[in-house]
């Protein structure tokens, strides 16, 4: 198995059960951000009175801000750089709040060589609590003959 800063695995080395993840502790300023980049302003991750009054009691960041991080992981570690999404399946069990430390992994479930595709297993967990699970597929390149 190789993989090349500027490409990433190819088909030809992924096999089923491998993975990566990356890690993150969600700050002020990521939520900040997300909602200054996505346009999401709800209350609920923006504002603490509001928050404090929602079933969370508290603000939580934005789902797609900790899923992203799964993105993360597909296009830095496995299979890394051009590699191509296809779909994305999630579910969200549970908030992500500031100061929660996420990691985020991808573990390859299925390839199928003859349409170029992978699927993974997704999820991202703040210790031990699962908070957003998945599948994914990518399209991922065959190395040059």
């Amino acid at each position: 198995m190789t993989f090349q800063a500027l490409h990433g695995y190819y088909l030809e080395d992924l096999s089923v059960g491998m993975s990566a993840s990356f890690e993150k502790t969600v700050t002020e300023a990521d939520i900040v951000t997300f909602a200054d980049l996505s346009g999401d302003t709800n209350p609920v991750h923006m504002d603490e009175a509001f928050a404090a009054a929602t079933p969370f009691k508290g603000r939580i960041a934005h789902g797609m801000l900790g899923a992203s991080l799964i993105s993360t992981v597909f296009g830095t570690r496995l299979p890394g750089p051009g590699c191509i999404y296809v779909s994305q399946d999630l579910r969200f069990k549970a908030p992500v709040r500031i100061g929660d430390t996420v990691v985020a992994r991808v573990t390859v479930a299925e390839i199928d060589t003859a349409k170029r595709r992978v699927k993974f297993t997704c999820d991202c967990r703040v210790g031990d609590t699962v908070v957003i699970e998945g599948e994914a597929v990518l399209m991922v390149s065959r190395k040059a003959k």
